[in-house]
């Protein structure tokens, strides 16, 4: 009986270990990011004013990143492949927000395997209107916000139909209408600032 019993207390002990694992590496990964109650919104097609980034008339593609961040870590593949693919038509940048460590510009270039500017200036995200990691932010030639949102609904950026970030740079290399995208798109998901931890 008492044998019946630690073997019983073992077995709830692993299950609930298994899903505090769950819940800290997964789960709350796919709830939306609260919104901070300081939050002050920057709405689609509002002027935004990045003089640190302005180096040509191409658009912006911002990434914010922070290196402590699963889903961040998680979507370097992807965000290096965009940057591969339309570098040499849009002015990618990345902007690190992690106040527990410092970074070296060179340090976040290799993890992206690319030499594009590096900034750690959290105002560029209160510009923008991003309150977590990983984010992408386009800004179109006139400097108008034209897209802010997730890169995909996964946070391993496997599926194809939902590339949010590539669908909105390729509809603003085109030239055709903002694409209209759900919820899951344009809700902020991932890690909260400032700390970018949940």
């Amino acid at each position: 009986m008492l044998r019946k019993l630690l073997v019983g207390l073992w077995m709830l002990l692993l299950c609930i270990a298994i899903s505090a694992l769950f819940w800290k590496n997964e789960f709350k990964y796919s709830l939306p990011t609260p919104i901070p109650k300081n939050y002050h919104e920057i709405a689609m097609g509002s002027k935004i004013d990045l003089k640190c980034c302005i180096t040509d008339s191409r658009p912006i593609f911002i990434h914010f990143f922070n290196p402590d961040c699963p889903c961040s870590r998680f979507n370097i593949p992807h965000v290096s492949g965009l940057i591969k693919k339309y570098g040499d038509r849009i002015n990618f940048k990345i902007v690190v927000l992690n106040k527990e460590r410092d970074f070296s510009i060179e340090e976040i270039q290799k993890k992206f395997d690319a030499k594009i500017p590096v900034y750690f200036d959290n105002e560029i995200a209160k510009i923008c209107g991003v309150f977590s990691t990983p984010q992408a932010v386009i800004i179109d030639g006139s400097r108008n916000l034209y897209y802010r949102g997730n890169y995909n609904k996964t946070r391993y950026c496997t599926n194809a139909d939902s590339n949010y970030a590539q669908m909105a740079i390729d509809s603003l290399l085109k030239q055709t209408k903002t694409p209209s995208f759900d919820a899951l798109a344009l809700r902020a998901y991932g890690c909260s600032l400032p700390k970018c931890t949940k």
